[in-house]
């Protein structure tokens, strides 16, 4: 069986986020916030951020624009950057897998359908210098890479709560 470049996109980024999910199964909210290493990650502020930056890079996909990127590093910025990483009030980790789960299959029918040679250039940012371009192809390879970046942050986390890892 052969498969074509959007194919194995689609499969690579899924492996992917079966390790981040595989990662929360079985946990209640209250083991999903747990803070078990010294770093403020959590489990299913991992998957909201992920969710969140997926979401992020398919609409940059889509229309080459992106949210703005703050200038000015306000505490409110800085908190709502932090809220990014943990579930808030009145947030469950069923819902933030659940919204996972819309913004993936959502993401995988971009891949599926947009031009991968469109290029964008990035938005500006205090990190990134002015003139450089992605390809939509590179956006979802950068989605897959944070993605996995992630999985194995939340794998850390998960084997400190139980032991329980997703590979090994």
């Amino acid at each position: 069986m052969t498969t074509n470049e959007r194919d194995d996109i689609i499969d690579f980024l899924g492996k992917h986020r079966q390790f981040l999910r595989y990662s929360a199964q079985g946990l209640t909210d209250e083991q999903a916030s747990t803070r078990s290493t010294i770093s403020e990650l959590t489990i299913g502020g991992l998957i909201k951020h992920v969710s969140t930056v997926e979401q992020h890079w398919a609409d940059f996909a889509q229309t080459g624009e992106s949210a703005a990127t703050p200038t000015e590093y306000t505490p409110e910025v800085l908190a709502a950057w932090a809220d990014q990483f943990r579930l808030t009030d009145g947030e469950t980790l069923a819902d933030v897998l659940a919204a996972y789960e819309k913004i993936a299959a959502a993401t995988d029918d971009l891949v599926r359908t947009l031009d991968l040679n469109a290029s964008y250039e990035l938005p500006a940012a205090p990190w990134q210098p002015p003139g450089v371009f992605w390809s939509v192809r590179r956006v979802f390879l950068h989605i897959t890479a944070e993605t996995a970046q992630h999985a194995g942050h939340a794998d850390i986390i998960r084997e400190a709560i139980d032991g329980q890892k997703s590979m090994g």
